[in-house]
């Protein structure tokens, strides 16, 4: 018997339904006030809807917890860099089960501030942000994407710790462990996602919890100073940067770069992104710069890239749309210096320039 090679001449795609249902369901909560007591009404609403959309109120229902294990801050060394920075690798504990391997990398002077530096993917998680160049692959996508942002805060003085996130380097899934380059610099956000939603909750919750945890230890240990907090991400670590800030107010100043856009474009027409990305539930009630929203007036930089491929088919004009929808929260509070848009040229990668000015 001989066998035709099969030629699929039309294929028949869910995108343009679904295009057309976001249209008719989607963002539904846009706050629609004019005043700031309207938007301070809407912002502790929506921060109450988010925390249960994600799935963190059902995280957060033991309390804070932290102090009811033992050794939940246990340092595994200690060297010297370049700039008299020291390099500490931790675990933190967040919970019974739970642990949050990091770097924190100290100044060699007297500490300015605390920075969280969430990593975004395809850096092996905490070394890439920490400029950790042991490993050639990892040092090559340091270079790719300009990746060591937790490192150039620590020579600008500040205390920065770098975290791996649920998924990745050392918290990789059993599925994902190993140290080839492609597992190194992969990530189990997929296997976290399957496990997590069918419970009602998401990884970017997870993520989220696991700095609320990691906050409320270093308030109450006094370990590092955390009451001028920054915190600054690129990328995955951008999204970690800005749920974090819009759902913790202890978090005084954000830095978020290559994660703001419009998520019709970017996340449902670009639809094999990460699964960290996908909140069941979310569209229906907010977009990106609705989030964004809940950080106001707090100062926050927003950093895109005129040629990244994740703004989307319409490039910068999907991101000047959510920009837009942010500007109107600052504008009401009369803070309209506190909110930054910063273009770079190129595609997706981290500009370190502005930096240095915003975080003073």
């Amino acid at each position: 018997m001989l066998f035709k090679k099969h030629e699929t001449k039309k294929y028949y795609e869910s995108l343009n339904g679904m295009l057309d249902r976001f249209g008719r369901y989607a963002v539904r909560d846009r706050f629609t006030g004019n005043t700031v007591e309207e938007l301070k009404a809407w912002q502790e609403r929506e921060r109450k809807s988010l925390t249960g959309i994600t799935g963190l109120d059902k995280l957060l229902e033991g309390g804070s917890g932290s102090d009811d294990y033992h050794d939940i801050w246990i340092e595994t060394s200690r060297v010297s860099i370049s700039d008299g920075i020291i390099r500490i690798r931790a675990v933190f504990r967040v919970d019974e089960y739970t642990y949050m391997p990091m770097i924190v990398l100290e100044p060699g002077s007297e500490s300015k501030g605390t920075c969280l530096c969430p990593a975004g993917h395809q850096g092996g998680g905490k070394e890439s942000v920490a400029g950790v160049r042991d490993i050639r692959s990892i040092s090559d996508k340091i270079d790719f994407f300009n990746y060591d942002y937790g490192l150039k805060l620590a020579k600008m003085g500040y205390t920065a710790i770098c975290p791996d996130q649920r998924g990745f380097g050392e918290r990789r899934e059993s599925a994902d462990q190993g140290d080839s380059d492609e597992k190194l610099l992969g990530c189990s956000c997929r296997n976290i996602a399957n496990m997590a939603i069918p419970m009602g909750l998401s990884v970017i919750g997870l993520c989220t919890f696991d700095y609320i945890r990691l906050i409320d230890y270093l308030e109450k240990s006094g370990r590092y100073d955390v009451s001028g907090l920054r915190c600054v991400g690129f990328s995955g670590g951008g999204m970690q940067a800005l749920y974090l800030a819009a759902l913790d107010p202890r978090v005084s100043k954000v830095f978020i770069s290559g994660y703001m856009y419009g998520v019709r474009d970017s996340l449902m027409i670009l639809n094999n992104n990460c699964s960290c990305n996908y909140i069941p539930g979310l569209w229906e009630h907010l977009d990106m710069g609705d989030i964004a929203m809940l950080i106001a007036p707090r100062p926050l930089l927003i950093q895109s890239c005129s040629e990244d491929h994740l703004n989307g088919p319409r490039g910068l004009e999907n991101v000047y749309e959510q920009i837009g929808i942010i500007k109107k929260a600052y504008t009401l509070f009369g803070a309209e210096d506190a909110l930054t848009h910063d273009i770079r040229p190129g595609g997706h990668h981290f500009h370190d320039e502005p930096l240095g000015d915003w975080i003073e």
